[in-house]
């Protein structure tokens, strides 16, 4: 053992030797691993960095909320029928529902972008109709004024709660609450602004208008809650899955489902939302991952050409140093720690380089460096690199050990 030992400790010191000796070749050997492993850190620090934004953007939002919304079944698509949930459906489950807190209806104008008119300044954004449950369930808290109350929606009030981002757009006072602003033809008073929430996944959470659900109603018929969302949050103490499971079985009955027909509608909670976002982050990782493993097995293929080249060059030495005594396995060994040297080095070079990468990337993203890269994808890079060398290292080590010494001395 001790004798295998000091074998490997001087075929490192002429691995070493011999990559100083050729710079520029050693230079060129390297370089597709180093492509290769800064590809590998980039892509890694990059998906990483995805993860941890989304994860703490939707700690940020409302955890344990729950949107119900219709979903048309696939055989149901083919006939072309739409599944939709209305707003009679929102009172039919709000009467019956036992395990819910609070639940509001969220109804949005597809058909068109209301037009807003402050003064002479105009803007656009989201008109929302919901009920005074809303702030609780979404947790939608005023900086000025107040939030929609039932007395707005029992009376059917021409007000509106707006979010920053539309009094920015239509140059309001830092507190124009009791201002009044203009709604496509309609004129609403208003009586909140919403602190600021910032975006998720690049959507402006703050350019939002809210009104009252009956004066949605009666501005655009009762059609328009024809098809809506729910949203709704749990009691204390009860889980999401009891909750989804009784109003599932509600909404099947109401809707004269029989036990072979899929459900026209779907839950959407934050944890199913992560779920997805993690799968298609999986997905880009693989595609990804799988184009840096090729140009990584080039690398390798480098190293294994330039080692062969290198033996076919050193032929005359070798033959010298088997005279001299050198068993197969010290030439071996030799070879061996020389390609590994290589892919070593050109995945250490590699990894600092994507280092860099990341840095500059934490300077655009809210993560930590250390959370951009993080120390598996180090130990990997290190471990996968060290493979490289003894893989493609061995061909050309086992050439070598395997010459005859005395054609190797006659070798020009």
């Amino acid at each position: 053992m001790r004798e295998l030992m000091n074998e490997i400790v001087q075929s490192a010191k002429a691995a070493v030797k011999s990559v100083l000796c050729h710079k520029l070749r050693s230079l060129l050997t390297i370089l597709g691993i180093v492509i290769g492993i800064a590809s590998v850190i980039i892509v890694i620090s990059v998906t990483h960095a995805l993860g941890e934004v989304i994860n703490a953007q939707l700690k940020d939002f409302a955890s344990d909320m729950v949107t119900l919304q219709a979903k048309t079944p696939e055989d149901k698509k083919q006939l072309g029928i739409n599944s939709q949930l209305s707003y009679d459906d929102y009172l039919y489950l709000q009467s019956r529902s036992q395990q819910v807190q609070d639940m509001s209806p969220s109804v949005m104008l597809m058909e068109s972008t209301p037009r807003l008119l402050y003064r002479r300044n105009t803007a656009t954004s989201s008109l929302i109709g919901a009920t005074s449950l809303y702030q609780s369930v979404v947790n939608v808290f005023p900086q000025y004024g107040r939030f929609i109350n039932p007395s707005d929606d029992q009376q059917r009030r021409r007000v509106v709660f707006i979010g920053r981002t539309v009094a920015k757009n239509l140059a309001m006072a830092d507190d124009p609450v009791g201002e009044y602003l203009q709604i496509n033809s309609d004129w609403f008073k208003v009586i909140g602004v919403g602190e600021a929430r910032g975006s998720m996944f690049g959507i402006d959470q703050d350019n939002y208008i809210l009104i009252p659900v009956s004066t949605m109603r009666s501005m655009f018929g009762a059609d328009i809650t024809n098809n809506i969302s729910v949203l709704f949050r749990p009691k204390a103490g009860v889980h999401i899955e009891t909750v989804t499971q009784e109003l599932t079985s509600l909404l099947r009955a109401r809707l004269n489902l029989k036990a072979e027909e899929a459900n026209s509608f779907e839950f959407i909670t934050a944890e199913k939302l992560k779920s997805q976002f993690d799968s298609i982050l999986s997905v880009v990782f693989a595609v990804t991952g799988g184009l840096v493993g090729v140009s990584l097995i080039v690398g390798g293929i480098g190293v294994m050409n330039i080692m062969l080249v290198s033996v076919t060059e050193r032929t005359k030495e070798i033959g010298i140093l088997k005279s001299l005594g050198a068993t197969p396995r010290c030439i071996m060994i030799q070879f061996l720690c020389e390609s590994v040297l290589l892919s070593l080095v050109g995945g250490l070079v590699g990894l600092a380089i994507g280092a860099m990468f990341a840095e500059l990337f934490s300077a655009f993203l809210p993560v930590p460096l250390d959370k951009l890269v993080p120390v598996w994808a180090i130990w990997l890079s290190i471990v996968f690199t060290s493979s490289i060398g003894i893989f493609f290292g061995l061909a050309p080590a086992v050439k070598a050990s395997r010459l005859d010494p005395i054609d190797a001395l006659r070798y020009e």
